[in-house]
């Protein structure tokens, strides 16, 4: 495609799960993707190399408030966590979208998402509603190539659970020793293949006091990902095997994730009256100006 023809677009690099820079993770956002062909869409996700790229378009539903495609440098996603509330922050700092009762609706390949929006003074945190969890129990032989791929450590809970992504989901003793693993990726990327999921992901509680109630850390070789920065699937995971064992009191909690990475993410968790799981917290936004596409 000759230069003449691309146009610039808006364009952002949101991090999120943060409010400091570079302490999330990121997600690029082309806010005016009118006219891009899906081939497209594919070459500049590829282009910028960040776990997802995202390109906003009018909603074809009229219930929806915009229209979201989210792209992977090899693949389009139907949906995806952290993309969701990085493309709403920034749609909503920039005024380009009204909210209806605190609530958005994003229009994607998987359907409409509704997201709340929580305002504290000028700033503002986003959720999405986690999808029904389908979750099985693992089986002996997969627990057993887990510790051992962990480090010959003890496993509490083990869940292999879908929420769109499908993680295997450990408990472990607590924090200390979900920092201090020592991870032997080749086994976890096949155990992966075996067992069709996304990754496996592990969580301890953190001390009486701590600014968050687990740490948490997500192994994904099987998608060039060898431990995510902050991850909303398996955030959501964890949610689920959190409710369900009883593990907090009240309803809501925070988790930290990403400190084994560098980074310094913080996921929240609200259990709604109505059955539903909301995971989401702050963003960021590091970059913003235009593309050329």
């Amino acid at each position: 495609m000759p230069s003449s023809s691309f146009i610039r677009r808006a364009f952002k690099q949101v991090d999120v799960f943060s409010l400091e820079p570079y302490q999330g993770n990121p997600v690029a956002v082309v806010m005016q993707a009118e006219g891009l062909s899906s081939q497209a869409m594919q070459h500049i996700a590829t282009w910028t190399k960040m776990s997802e790229t995202t390109f906003v378009l009018p909603p074809t539903d009229p219930q929806a408030d915009y229209l979201v495609r989210i792209f992977t440098p090899q693949k389009e996603l139907p949906f995806a966590g952290h993309p969701t509330l990085g493309t709403a922050h920034a749609l909503l700092e920039d005024g380009d979208i009204e909210m209806h009762d605190g609530i958005l609706v994003q229009q994607c390949a998987a359907g409409l998402i509704n997201l709340d929006v929580e305002y504290i003074d000028t700033d503002f945190s986003l959720y999405f509603s986690l999808p029904k969890a389908a979750a099985s129990s693992v089986n002996q032989e997969t627990r057993l190539a887990l510790m051992q791929a962990l480090g010959d450590i003890e496993i509490g809970a083990a869940w292999q659970i879908n929420v769109g992504p499908t993680w295997i989901t450990l408990q472990l003793e607590n924090a200390d020793v979900v920092r201090n693993l020592h991870v032997d990726l080749a086994a976890i990327k096949k155990i992966s293949a075996k067992a069709r999921i996304t990754g496996v992901t592990v969580f301890g509680e953190l001390p009486p006091g701590s600014d968050a109630a687990f740490e948490v850390r997500s192994f994904s070789p099987i998608t060039g990902v060898p431990e995510n920065h902050v991850s909303a699937s398996s955030n959501g995971c964890v949610a689920w095997v959190v409710q369900k064992d009883g593990l907090v009191s009240g309803n809501a909690y925070t988790a930290h994730q990403g400190g084994c990475a560098g980074h310094d993410g913080q996921v929240n968790v609200i259990y709604e009256p109505d059955g539903r799981i909301l995971i989401g917290g702050h963003s960021v936004t590091c970059v913003s100006g235009t593309i050329l596409a």
